[in-house]
């Protein structure tokens, strides 16, 4: 199954009501004033695509942000949107690539058989001269299974076992928060980086708003050394572009990839927490 579709794969299979499109849209963090994502998704969104609010659907349990929820808990929520675990899924976002993988990831990190992600999102739907409509977007509410993938969600404990053994850990943010140059935008986090981490900024995946090709891709991890044979754990501020990087990881033939969910925003606040910088 391809997970990178194109626009007009995506239109002809609008034709089935059983295909479910998600705008999974997230606010960049630290713009000021927020972006209103859900505001530009009632403008003008894909015809019969629905909301996917990738915050309300996380776990407000914890104070970490975008943790996912429970199984039952997910499970519940995306079925009262009307997505089935069985359903074709098309993920995209408005712009670039920044959240949709993140949502891709969620769905299939709890079962659904069938997820793509829009190659260029809505940007890519309107350059193929393709229709977009506005309001909001019922779905009939269906049955979503829950069949957790025990190895794609890496915890605390176990990103400090990997990170004792110099593990490949791969962080997804900035060169400058990686070296602690630069400050987190989350108050009270220190910025570096977890021993041994390597530094992949996920923007440097992305070109003219598309994931570059796969051989780009390969390309930048040969250049980090990293072995695709062995496991790779992503990790980023709060695990949403660390999707990104397990995306283009996954697309470029790395055998084994998890995403450590927690990632800086919940390492960092550990007292015990060993944070190198490169100053």
């Amino acid at each position: 199954m391809s997970i990178l579709v194109e626009p007009l794969w995506l239109a002809d299979r609008l034709r089935d009501p059983k295909t479910v499109v998600l705008d999974a849209t997230l606010p960049p963090v630290g713009v000021i004033p927020p972006v209103d994502t859900r505001a530009r998704y009632v403008a003008e969104h894909i015809p019969g695509a629905i909301f996917f609010d990738i915050d309300e659907l996380s776990d407000h349990t914890t104070d970490l942000p975008y943790m996912l929820p429970s199984a039952d808990t997910f499970s519940r929520q995306v079925a009262q949107l009307g997505v089935s675990d069985s359903a074709p899924i098309v993920v995209y976002e408005q712009e670039s690539v920044y959240s949709a993988p993140r949502a891709w990831w969620m769905l299939r990190t709890f079962g659904a058989r069938e997820v793509h992600l829009l190659d260029g999102g809505l940007r890519a739907w309107r350059e193929a001269g393709l229709p977009t409509q506005c309001g909001e977007v019922r779905r009939p509410a269906a049955h979503f299974v829950t069949r957790p993938d025990p190895g794609a969600v890496i915890s605390l404990s176990q990103i400090r076992q990997m990170l004792s053994k110099r593990a490949q850990v791969v962080d997804a943010r900035s060169a400058g928060r990686f070296a602690g140059t630069l400050p987190e935008p989350r108050p009270g986090l220190s910025s570096g980086h977890m021993p041994g981490g390597i530094s992949i900024p996920f923007t440097e995946l992305v070109e003219d708003g598309r994931l570059k090709p796969i051989d780009g891709l390969r390309e930048i991890f040969k250049a980090r050394n990293l072995d695709m044979e062995q496991p790779i754990t992503t990790s980023c501020g709060s695990g949403v572009t660390a999707a990104v990087v397990l995306l283009g990881l996954e697309l470029a033939g790395a055998k084994q990839v998890g995403l450590y969910d927690g990632s800086w925003a919940e390492y960092a606040r550990q007292s015990e927490a060993i944070i190198e910088k490169t100053i």
